[in-house]
């Protein structure tokens, strides 16, 4: 959920308290005490109404230039086997996130061998930008530092756009006023 949209929503509707958690788990919104959640379409259950509140969005590898100077700029995905990797994986208990990528219709993963993992995404963009690897994320928080020239775009030939961010609830005959307030609010912010 974009920053902006919060910002016009609280200043549309100052008597709704927004109360916004940010979490790499996949909960149960409804068990969890949610009212409605924000996901990438893909990942929303089937039995939830979901709403757009993105276009649709790409991942992105970039690595810093002065990386690019010393390791060289990986010509396919399978490349990165060889390079220094900034990975992410939600929690300590979780494997490395694979890094996904499509050629000529055909989707497939690539499973680098960070040499860096965490699940902050301010680290690795912190450890990509002063040259400390190639990291793999969604590209909207790249592209300042990308337009700057700080970080080098890789492998785009590779990189598809998927669906972007829903808000998402579930499909109940009677939503409480704060959700119809938002649902109606996102509908007309989305159009």
């Amino acid at each position: 959920m974009s920053g902006k949209l919060v910002a016009e929503f609280t200043r549309s509707y100052p008597d709704v308290e927004l109360d916004v958690t940010v979490t790499d788990d996949e909960l149960d919104i409804v068990n969890a005490g949610f009212d409605a959640g924000v996901r990438l379409g893909e990942n929303i259950e089937q039995d939830m109404v979901a709403i757009p509140i993105s276009g649709p969005q790409r991942d992105m590898v970039v690595a810093a230039p002065q990386y690019l100077e010393r390791h060289g700029e990986p010509a396919r995905p399978s490349d990165l086997l060889e390079h220094r990797c900034i990975g992410w994986r939600p929690k300590p208990s979780s494997t490395p996130y694979k890094w996904e990528f499509a050629e000529n219709g055909r989707e497939f993963g690539v499973s680098v061998k960070p040499q860096i993992t965490t699940n902050d995404f301010h680290l690795m963009l912190r450890t990509a930008l002063q040259g400390g690897g190639i990291t793999f994320a969604i590209e909207e928080p790249f592209r300042p530092y990308i337009e700057a020239g700080q970080l080098v775009p890789l492998l785009e030939d590779f990189l598809p756009y998927f669906p972007g961010f829903y808000l998402f609830y579930p499909n109940k005959r009677h939503m409480t006023p704060k959700l119809r307030v938002m649902v109606d609010f996102v509908k007309h912010w989305s159009a």
